[in-house]
């Protein structure tokens, strides 16, 4: 006859906990601390490698780029495009690029003609290889012309002529020349603050 008090066949001892070992544990909270800094490290390794290598987070000075941007604003700016020859710079494009004047400084302004363009401002009014540019950016015009010669200039190679978009108060290429290539390093592609002005950069 079997023996129904055997404690070694109690369905109770089959559902009976294991004795837990405290090493056990230990080694488990010391795993997912090692696995969240492996995360944190590798979260920080990529936005080094973004903000390096990508995307950049500027902000902009002064009145000279508005409406399109305004005073304080932040946005950013892709490097990897133009740093990498993956796309060209065209006409339209705002960029950040190193002052020609003092290469400390960055500026941020908009490309007009790019190399082998002629170029001519007669009243305000842009021409672009003879014909006039149509600029649905601008919306504070001046009255002011150039060159001084009255000629269309030509665009040298490696070189570029922007414009800021408030054209009564900014300082661009009707001051101070043509931007060399290896000056511009950013494309304005995104502003994020103040979020009322977050958005795709046109």
């Amino acid at each position: 006859m079997p023996d129904h008090e055997n404690p070694t066949n109690s369905p109770a001892d089959d559902l009976a906990p294991a004795p837990r070992t405290p090493g056990v544990a230990i080694r488990s909270g010391l795993g997912s601390a090692l696995a969240w800094i492996r995360d944190l490290g590798f979260s920080v390794l990529i936005a080094v490698v973004v903000i390096v290598f990508i995307y950049q987070p500027v902000k902009v000075e002064g009145t000279s780029m508005m409406p399109a941007f305004k005073n304080q604003e932040r946005i950013f700016i892709n490097k990897f495009t133009y740093r990498f020859g993956l796309g060209s710079i065209r006409r339209g494009d705002a960029v950040v690029f190193w002052y020609p004047m003092d290469p400390t400084k960055s500026y941020i302004k908009r490309v007009i003609g790019i190399p082998g363009d002629r170029i001519r401002i007669d009243s305000g009014q842009v021409y672009v290889n003879g014909r006039p540019l149509v600029e649905d950016y601008v919306t504070d015009r001046d009255n002011g012309s150039w060159p001084p010669t009255a000629h269309d200039e030509a665009v040298p190679a490696g070189r570029y002529f922007v414009l800021g978009d408030n054209r009564g108060s900014s300082s661009d290429s009707r001051a101070w020349g043509f931007v060399p290539r290896e000056n511009i390093y950013g494309k304005a592609v995104f502003a994020y603050w103040p979020l009322e002005e977050m958005g795709r950069v046109r």
